[in-house]
């Protein structure tokens, strides 16, 4: 090794082991410090505990329940629609509709509650278990029940049956209604455009007059109520119909208890006037 390598290596060296160095010692904390952090008090560790799942604040989940119900229901009545008006267990409809994976608590939901409560499905009780099927708001299954209702709408006063509901009761509707012929009248309804079917009574069909046509077509009761037609036919000399029939009597109101007259005995005053005393109310002011 080079010599005067070593030499510049012993005189750093030497001239390191002549300066001082300084070393930054920690300070060990006073009594009063000490003292102060113990005198302020912990506090105590609360595990959080998780919230419930409130379901009417969770939209998701909400609006997932109701849209496996909403086709549940429209399932039930397409089927019902179609003439097969069997009740199914709710896997077989959710194996029909494609909603196998649905959990359990919505499940429960639909089994306890949602089906049970909603108006449009009927529960039948079975061996096999509780069973779901389409409820119609028409009690039909056929023409010949649909003509029997129109009839006995028509003697009760009913008036008619709306065509949606006879589409969402009975299958087949529209061939149903067109079958009948002649026997039912639709009227459309100038204020919704719904249709309505009503019994057409062939035995109260008779033959008017044209004469009498026009004459019936000429009278104008447009914005007139049932006293104004009245007071019309009067001042024309003719009889109305209230008057020709029969008039019901008003009941007579009886009289409460003492409120009739009684000889009651009261007690007289000032008996020794008597004869005295004058009546002025037949002197003129």
């Amino acid at each position: 090794m080079d010599p005067a390598l070593l030499k510049e290596r012993e005189a750093f060296l030497k001239r390191a082991k002549t300066q001082p160095t300084i070393e930054k010692r920690k300070t060990k904390p006073s009594n009063d410090e000490n003292s102060s952090k113990k005198s302020k008090p912990s506090k105590p560790f609360v595990p959080k505990t998780p919230k419930p799942l409130d379901y009417k604040t969770a939209q998701g989940s909400t609006n997932y329940r109701f849209g496996v119900l909403a086709r549940i229901v429209k399932h039930l009545k397409s089927k019902h629609q179609e003439g097969d008006t069997e009740a199914l267990l709710l896997e077989e409809i959710l194996d029909e509709t494609n909603q196998l994976d649905v959990t359990n608590s919505v499940k429960h939901w639909l089994q306890t509650e949602a089906l049970l409560s909603n108006p449009k499905v009927t529960v039948k009780e079975s061996s096999e278990g509780r069973k779901f099927a389409f409820n119609p708001k028409l009690d039909i299954r056929d023409r010949k029940g649909l003509m029997k209702l129109l009839k006995n709408y028509d003697l009760v006063g009913k008036g008619g049956v709306l065509m949606e509901d006879v589409e969402e009761s009975l299958p087949n509707a529209q061939k149903a209604v067109k079958s009948l012929g002649d026997n039912i009248i639709m009227v459309t309804r100038p204020v919704d455009k719904k249709k309505v079917l009503f019994y057409n009574d062939k035995n109260l069909k008779f033959d008017i007059d044209e004469d009498y046509r026009k004459l019936w077509r000429s009278v104008a009761v447009e914005g007139l109520d049932e006293s104004k037609i009245e007071e019309y036919l009067t001042r024309n000399g003719i009889t109305s119909m209230q008057e020709a029939g029969i008039r019901k009597v008003s009941a007579v109101p009886r009289r409460k208890k003492g409120t009739g007259k009684r000889n009651m005995k009261f007690k007289r005053h000032n008996d020794h006037l008597e004869g005295v005393l004058k009546d002025y109310s037949d002197v003129s002011k």
